[in-house]
């Protein structure tokens, strides 16, 4: 793994239950939040082991392939999800 990749992993690994941020906020934890799209592609291969569904879009709409186990997921931790969004936003 790279030390960017290794950035990513501890920024979504330190997301806690109910903590959900954006691809921007995770990228900007792990050193600068241009690296959002990046951060994106690393979850869509190395993420199965990490709380992936606690990242979504800026505008809070979630955004995994399978938005019912990401809503699901959240719903768990006691995220409110309305429309496929998360309500109230996220940083």
């Amino acid at each position: 793994m790279t030390p960017l990749q290794d950035e990513f992993r501890r920024a979504v690994a330190d997301l806690q239950p109910g903590e959900v941020v954006s691809y921007a906020e995770a990228a900007r934890r792990a050193g600068n939040a241009r690296w959002a799209r990046s951060l994106g592609g690393f979850l869509s291969e190395h993420g199965d082991d990490l709380p992936w569904w606690r990242v979504v879009h800026r505008d809070g709409t979630l955004s995994a392939p399978d938005r019912a186990d990401q809503r699901r997921r959240l719903e768990a931790e006691g995220v409110d999800i309305e429309d496929d969004r998360v309500v109230g936003g996220v940083p």
